[in-house]
């Protein structure tokens, strides 16, 4: 630490900004390659949601606050003997961190993206076509079984039918409506 004791104040401070900082940035960047950064573990006092969508990512928050102290020190540092005006050295600094927060926040809305919802609803089965895998009575006289795929994954799910005939195992049927939130009308293709 000496030979930071020698410098100039201003190097001095992006030198003192820019060690810890960059030391808790490697540690939650390991945190995430880990899995084990759930959150930041400091709350905003308000929602940042300024788009009135619906996301998790705040403004204000530790990650974003390193993030912006990382672009501004390294900033500071890299153009220190280059930029010899102190105030336009400090707000070229701000500025870059506030771009590291932007594509922070740009990286994050693409990473958005790729998240999907596979819940599974019964509302999604509707006009979809299903095998038969234990035979359905006629006439809601009983209840059979169906096969049908949502979303890549199968699901065995009770089903009755309007019809006169019953309809045999192996047979394909669509799915007509839905009765009580959970029995499934069928009807023979």
């Amino acid at each position: 630490m000496e030979i930071i004791e020698n410098l100039d104040p201003l190097l001095k401070t992006f030198w003192y900004v820019a060690i810890p900082t960059t030391l808790v940035f490697t540690v939650q960047a390991i945190m995430t390659f880990l899995g084990v950064d759930a959150t930041d573990g400091l709350e905003a006092d308000f929602d940042s949601n300024l788009d009135g969508g619906d996301t998790t990512f705040q403004l204000f928050s530790l990650r974003n606050l390193i993030n912006f102290l990382l672009g501004f020190s390294w900033t500071g540092i890299s153009f220190y003997n280059t930029i010899s005006n102190p105030i336009v050295l400090i707000a070229i600094s701000v500025i870059v961190g506030c771009l590291f927060v932007f594509l922070f926040f740009i990286i994050i809305k693409q990473v958005q993206k790729l998240e999907e919802n596979n819940t599974f609803k019964l509302q999604n089965t509707l006009n979809k076509s299903a095998e038969v895998y234990l035979t359905i009575p006629e006439k809601k006289l009983g209840k059979g079984k169906i096969m049908i795929s949502i979303n890549g994954s199968f699901h065995e799910l009770e089903a009755m039918t309007e019809h006169h005939e019953k309809i045999i195992s192996g047979s394909t049927v669509k799915i007509i409506k839905i009765e009580n939130n959970n029995i499934i009308i069928v009807q023979p293709i």
